[in-house]
């Protein structure tokens, strides 16, 4: 039935395509993610992935797997196209990385894909080439068996996708965590992957301890426990981390189920609960945990992603989880135990029998003392001496201000005052120090309490960022350098931030593959220890992938005046005391850290009076 005024109507292929592709082709990672998934489940043993700025320009994957027929190198770009599946019922019974028939057509859909494919019963293999979802040519070709796809230009047809494209060193961080998650699932695969031609990681076929290695250096082999247990609901196995080697951030942290890498916060819960009594509640232990479930026990068609995964009997794995691990560090002994062995207890000397017996100490007393007289008479320190030590201890009688006893009050309870004071810029402090956290002195409007350790952090971010715009920063030489050794992800964002350092005072000379020497630090910090100083700002780093380069500065900047600035719960000279309160004065802010700390709070008349009514 025909009318004029329907407004409903299908969409054309290539419109749904491009639709699709937006859930599926979010960034250049994406697209690598889909097409090593493909190698995987075409049964390769060696996988080679090539990329040009990042993905951008070109990836390229080479696999050795069982190839394609020419018209299956056809049909695989068509929607819901796939070898994986063919019921419903299919889907609670997955042994492959892919299923939903939807990577090829959606990666088609907004690029330029070149395609060579061939079994090994074939003489010739087939060339297919697609532009923007539509099919430009085939060809027979003389090739190797396997597929060799290339996509080049994503995203050229969708100009705002592109556009808000991270920066090449961005988005080939999350090509390496992609990389990462599947590599680490298929050890026995050996895998390639390239960035403008250098070699980013070559990984031959390997077991599962060798390959965390293989990536993430040779210093994580020290950190690994190993765990494994069987039950007739979970087989677990896999490592997680010593407690000494835990982060507070950006620990090594992957579950993977049936050889796919998910998210799940649950069971991450469960490491927690086997750590807590190990592990400060700010630190997280690195793990890596296989679990090998019964398919139909569980439900991977959840998001297109495929990270998401519901477990049929989660409750019952997740003390599993704990048990397992616990297990795994009681018999690593990691809760600290005493030494009984004899052969390490101190020497104790035997008493001599023919040493002289020493005599015993003769005390004198007054024998007419009485502990029982009365106490009312005056003691040998008067009240006023007892006040005057008092005095002493808290320094009191060393302030300079005395606190005013005549402030203009107001109604409102919730008044607020100004902490921006217009003082002598070297104004000597004197107050005095209370928990060896706050500075207490006397203000127009009360009593000002500074927390030190904020203000100093609020000081040295204002110059640190102050020394990345000038690009200029006193530097302090190291007697010995230090080496610093990076994972090759570490390495990515270390190139990216490592001219900031250098502008605040950094001196870093190269020092071999993923290595630098360090010789020189900010003279603000000469007594830091400056490679995991430097580790740290990477982990802060990374946690803001995103972040314009002015962000980035900030993030750096607040990294760095957090690992230096004074210790809370340590008692400052009043020399370092003067120099903060009046450097204070000189930052932007007076109030408040870079990340929304309160500094400083002044505690009025009005405030007192209402705790001593």
């Amino acid at each position: 039935m025909q009318d004029s005024n329907n407004i409903i109507h299908v969409l054309q292929d290539s419109v749904a395509n491009k639709i699709a592709a937006g859930e599926v082709v979010q960034r250049p990672a994406s697209v690598v993610k889909e097409l090593v998934e493909n190698s995987i489940d075409a049964g390769s043993d060696k996988i080679i992935i090539r990329l040009k700025d990042a993905g951008r320009t070109l990836i390229q994957v080479i696999d050795n797997g069982k190839g394609m027929s020419p018209t299956d190198a056809v049909t695989a770009f068509d929607r819901h196209a796939t070898s994986k599946i063919q019921t419903a019922e299919d889907l609670f019974s997955l042994h492959t990385m892919g299923f939903r028939g939807e990577a090829l057509s959606s990666i088609a859909a907004v690029s330029h894909i070149e395609m060579d494919t061939r079994r090994k019963e074939d003489d010739l293999g087939c060339r297919v080439l697609f532009t923007g979802g539509a099919i430009d040519g085939q060809e027979f070709v003389n090739c190797s068996f396997g597929t060799n796809i290339m996509v080049r230009d994503l995203f050229f047809n969708i100009p705002a996708r592109r556009k808000f494209l991270k920066s090449n060193e961005t988005e080939f961080r999350n090509i390496l965590n992609c990389f990462q998650q599947i590599a680490l699932v298929y050890p026995n695969i050996a895998f390639e992957l390239y960035n403008n031609d250098v070699v980013v990681f070559e990984l031959p076929i390997e077991n599962r301890r060798q390959r965390i290695v293989s990536l993430f250096g040779k210093k994580i082999n020290q950190q690994l426990l190993c765990i494994n247990v069987e039950t007739l609901l979970v087989n677990i196995s896999g490592f997680v981390g010593l407690p000494e080697f835990s982060q507070k951030r950006n620990a090594n942290q992957y579950f993977f189920v049936n050889g796919r890498y998910i998210q799940h916060p649950y069971f991450n819960k469960a490491v927690s609960i086997a750590y807590e009594k190990i592990l400060p509640h700010d630190q997280k232990a690195s793990y890596f945990i296989y679990f090998d479930v019964d398919p139909s026990k569980i439900d991977v068609n959840i998001h297109p992603t495929k990270t998401e995964v519901k477990f049929e009997d989660e409750s019952s794995i997740f003390p599993i989880i704990t048990a397992v691990i616990k297990e795994a560090l009681g018999k690593a002994n990691v809760i600290p135990s005493i030494n009984f062995d004899q052969d390490d207890a101190p020497s104790i000397p035997i008493l001599n029998s023919d040493i002289e017996h020493v005599a015993p100490p003769k005390i004198s007393y007054n024998p007419q003392y009485n502990p029982f007289a009365n106490t009312n008479s005056e003691s040998s320190y008067s009240s006023k001496k007892n006040i005057d030590s008092w005095d002493k201890l808290y320094e009191i009688n060393h302030l300079d201000h005395k606190i005013e006893t005549k402030i203009e009050t107001s109604d409102d309870d919730d008044r607020q005052y100004s902490l921006d004071y217009k003082e002598n810029a070297n104004t000597k402090f004197s107050g005095f120090q209370l928990f060896g956290k706050y500075l207490i002195q006397s203000d127009v409007n009360g009593i000002k309490i500074t927390n030190h350790q904020r203000a100093h952090i609020r000081i040295l971010y204002e110059n640190f960022v102050s020394a990345m715009t000038k690009n200029h920063s006193a530097s302090q030489k190291l007697l010995f350098p230090e080496i610093l050794e990076l994972s090759t992800i570490e390495n990515s964002m270390f190139s990216e931030i490592r001219e900031d350092l250098c502008s605040i005072g950094f001196i870093i000379e190269d020092f071999g593959k993923n290595a630098y020497q360090i010789i020189g630090v900010p003279s603000q910090m000469e007594d830091c220890n400056p490679i995991q100083l430097i580790h740290d700002t990477i982990t802060a780093a990374n946690e803001s992938p995103n972040a314009l380069a002015e962000d980035l500065h900030k993030t750096i900047a607040l990294d760095m005046a957090k690992h230096i600035s004074t210790r809370k719960g340590n008692t400052i000279s009043t020399e370092d005391a003067s120099y903060i309160m009046n450097s204070l004065k000189q930052c932007s802010d007076q109030v408040y850290t870079p990340d929304g700390k309160r500094i400083s709070y002044v505690l009025t008349e009005q405030e007192i009076n209402k705790h001593l009514q």
